[in-house]
């Protein structure tokens, strides 16, 4: 059976650092089955998340708008201010979806709003809240009752210390339990069940589906079966080189972020553990999309189904003496794994041009109604993975924070070569990425970049002007950004 509109298979993990897949340099992960999709498919190698926190990433691919557009800045869970919610009156892209038929499910972590959930934006599914596993919520109890096993527990857990001498947060641990009673194994059991619902309406009555299995790892706490907590030798990990960072010319909060992540509590062979474990973790959930790629393809759907896998953002695991994310725009957190199978698309071949979350939404509307919303900021994937000409596409990636813990606004821009960060708080940052590829030499001050760092505030300055940031306006009285800014309220005094 063939249809106009392809069935779309969106796989999206929480947190997940590029390089920790095969098919993205790894030589010792194990990660067959999200390396052979990428075989199948396009790799994008410049994808970006247009913010590295989960709440405002997630909020911009339901939306198609960057987070200064929808306004969900922060996560509710260390929210200093901002709204919770997302504006009332935000249109999700699955609304377009429904109204061209399609059938629009949501698994797993939700983590747009604090109490709204996918049924709220016109997708079928229950509400997993929160940052973490919600452990407690009852289809998963039920779910470890059916299998015989007690409430999720995990020991052994490792922990830092935080500047004020207590324990830090958890960073890994172990779960005595089996595969089978990990969160996100049962999230790809209720995957496959709805793919089945779905492939069955599907083939009797030509309605197509959105399908989305959304993990909650392998987001820190690794909590894990020792299977997977002990499948990596920590012999076997090189430790990155930003681990040599010095924070010399950097902004004063990654220092008091490496404190916060108690970098310090950790010797270089117990930072090798903890990148293990993550490894460990990586390839627990490739098991998972192993599963559910198989199941398409016994259900004779995977021709007719655009499917893509992405993550909401990466990870530190010490790179730059940092864990977890935050307000430090380096390409640990921001570059992202991104690898899209199109029926009848480019097989097998690695894109370089600069692509972005807020490009999902516009995909997966142009997928099902062959347009894009006028006021979506991102744009449509399709032409490049059909391999089509794209003369126009963008030459550079923007994104931006607004803080977590604290409110802390930055804007980026990244080029091929050179990443230019505004940090108001601080020192701005300038990093050759051919010369520098760690990101360890901030350069804004060096006089052999000065023609390079004015051309980039213009870009940046220019950028945020056409998408209506008011961040803008600092950049306008701080540098030269090609435009001279008048304040209406002081003209008669000049």
């Amino acid at each position: 059976m063939s249809h106009a509109k392809p069935n779309i298979l969106f796989l999206f993990t929480d947190q997940q650092r590029r390089d920790s897949l095969g098919c993205y340099g790894n030589g010792v992960v194990q990660t067959p089955n999200i390396d052979a999709l990428a075989k199948s498919g396009v790799r994008f190698d410049q994808a970006y998340t247009p913010t590295s926190i989960c709440t405002p990433a997630r909020a911009s691919v339901l939306t198609g708008l960057m987070p200064h557009k929808h306004k969900l800045l922060a996560n509710f869970e260390r929210n200093v201010g901002y709204l919770t919610e997302l504006p009332e009156g935000t249109i999700p892209f699955s609304r377009y979806l429904r109204e061209s038929g399609y059938r629009v499910v949501h698994e797993g972590k939700w983590h747009v709003g604090e109490k709204l959930g996918p049924e709220t934006y016109e997708m079928e599914g229950p509400h997993f809240p929160g940052w973490g596993p919600p452990v407690q919520h009852p289809e998963y109890v039920a779910h470890l009752e059916r299998l015989g096993l007690p409430r999720f527990r995990a020991h052994s857990q490792v922990r830092g210390v935080f500047p004020n001498g207590e324990p830090g947060n958890a960073l890994m641990g172990i779960y005595d339990g089996p595969e089978e009673g990990v969160f996100d194994v049962f999230l790809a059991e209720r995957t496959i069940e709805r793919l089945k619902e779905c492939a069955r309406e599907y083939k009797e009555t030509g309605r197509p589906f959105y399908l989305a299995c959304n993990w909650f790892g392998p987001h820190l706490p690794y909590f894990i079966p020792r299977k997977y907590y002990d499948m990596y030798d920590p012999a076997d990990v090189v430790l990155p080189e930003s681990m040599k960072e010095t924070f010399e010319n950097k902004p004063r909060v990654q220092r008091h972020y490496s404190a916060h992540w108690t970098f310090d509590s950790f010797t270089p062979d117990e930072w090798r553990k903890i990148i293990a474990v993550s490894w460990g973790y990586v390839t627990l959930l490739d098991k998972q999309v192993g599963r559910i790629l198989e199941a398409l393809g016994e259900l004779g759907l995977a021709d007719e189904t655009l499917t893509i896998f992405t993550t909401d953002h990466g990870e530190f695991v010490g790179s730059h003496r940092l864990h977890d994310k935050g307000p430090a725009m380096y390409d640990d957190t921001y570059r992202i794994p991104f690898i899209a199978r199109l029926p009848g698309g480019r097989k097998g071949e690695v894109d370089t041009r600069f692509v972005t979350l807020v490009d999902l939404p516009a995909t997966f509307v142009d997928a099902a109604t062959g347009k894009v919303p006028e006021h979506f900021d991102g744009a449509s994937l399709l032409p490049i993975l059909r391999g089509e000409p794209t003369p126009d596409w963008r030459r550079d990636v923007v994104a931006e924070f607004h803080g977590h813990h604290f409110p802390y606004p930055q804007r980026m821009i990244r080029t091929e070569r050179y990443k230019l960060v505004v940090n108001p708080a601080d020192v701005n940052e300038l990093y050759d990425l051919d010369m520098d590829p760690w990101e360890l030499n901030n350069v804004i001050d060096d006089p052999a970049y000065a023609g390079v760092r004015s051309e980039l505030y213009r870009r940046l300055y220019e950028q945020l002007k056409a998408s209506g940031d008011n961040f803008r306006h600092w950049m306008s009285t701080m540098f030269e950004v090609g435009e001279k800014i008048v304040d209406a309220s002081l003209s008669s005094f000049q």
